[in-house]
Order: C-alpha cells, then sequence, then structure tokens
C-alpha cells in the first residue's frame, strides 16, 4: 500500500508541476463540473454497493437487501438534488473511502513508518469530512493554492517528498509478511 499510494502521490505531484497551467485551470472548474461530480458518484456509489453486499453487517445483516436498494436510489437522488458542489462532496466521500484500505494495511504493523500511511488516512478524513459538509472550503482552498506560484510549488513539492518518503519506507522498512 505504501508504494502504490508513494507512486500516486510523486506522478501526480509531479504532473501538477510540469503541467501546472492546465491542472490550475482544471482545478478552478473542478468544484462545479457537472460531469466530474457525476463519474464520482458512480465510483462512490459503486463502492458503496459493493461494501454493503460484501462486507460483514453483524447485527444489520437482515437489512443487507434495503441497503442494496438505498444505495442507487441515494445516488440518484443526489445526482438530481445535490446540484451544489457535487463533485466535492463526492470527492469528500471517496476520501472517506479511500481511508479505510489504507488504515488497514497499517493495522498493527510493528515498523514505525508505517505512521506515514496512518497520518494521510487520518489527513484524508478531516478533508473528507469538511468538504462534505462545507463544500465550498475546497473552492476557497484552490483558489489560496494556486494564488500564488510559490504555494504551488511548495504544494507540488511536498507531495513529491511525503510520496518519495511513502515509497522508500515500504521498500526499506515494510518486510513481507
Amino acid at each position: 500500500m505504501g508504494i502504490v499510494v508513494g507512486a500516486a502521490l510523486v506522478i501526480g505531484h509531479i504532473l501538477a508541476i510540469l503541467h501546472a497551467k492546465d491542472v490550475k485551470k482544471w482545478l478552478l472548474a473542478f468544484p462545479r463540473s457537472k460531469a466530474m461530480g457525476m463519474v464520482l458518484l458512480g465510483v462512490v456509489s459503486a463502492w458503496a454497493f459493493w461494501l454493503v453486499a460484501t462486507m460483514d453487517l453483524g447485527e444489520f445483516s437482515n437489512y443487507r437487501t434495503g441497503l442494496e436498494i438505498l444505495v442507487p436510489v441515494s445516488a440518484f437522488l443526489c445526482l438530481q438534488y445535490v446540484n451544489e458542489f457535487l463533485p466535492v462532496r463526492t470527492l469528500g466521500i471517496l476520501l472517506l473511502l479511500l481511508a479505510e484500505p489504507v488504515m488497514e494495511a497499517a493495522f498493527l504493523r510493528p515498523e514505525a513508518s508505517r505512521l506515514l500511511l496512518v497520518v494521510l488516512a487520518y489527513a484524508w478524513v478531516v478533508l473528507g469530512l469538511f468538504w462534505v459538509g462545507m463544500p465550498y472550503l475546497l473552492r476557497d482552498q484552490i483558489g489560496w493554492l494556486i494564488q500564488s506560484n510559490a504555494r504551488w510549488k511548495a504544494a507540488c513539492a511536498g507531495g513529491v517528498a511525503y510520496g518519495a518518503a511513502l515509497i522508500i519506507s515500504a521498500l526499506a522498512f515494510y518486510n513481507q509478511s
């Protein structure tokens, strides 16, 4: 997991540095992009449906069929009635969903470097909760970030460095168990 997440961070942030003008333009349009909202809503709905269909629901197992019906109905209703910042809200939900497998990969690992994954997952959870509840914050954060080239380069360099740290720690410290 450290290699996968680290590689995604490194590649994504290097592309953001190399194609800064296009990425900034895309980021500005993202919070109100109907197409991105639909794509992300499809991804999180499929993931949520898969979770409901496959995970142990414990004492709520009797409600599995109802929940399997509720997920696509909720997705349809969100598409119809949540027009304001739909991509931001679904990105927040995606971050919440992504945090679980990352945390699971670091669970009960003895290496202290696992905390790189844990910190990132918790950052995703906090951001996800804020972006679902107050989606205008992402718009404001994007505006602040792209306002200065120094901020942009520092953020991209930080992402590359964090991704590299994840990759190095995964290769150097995680034993194959």
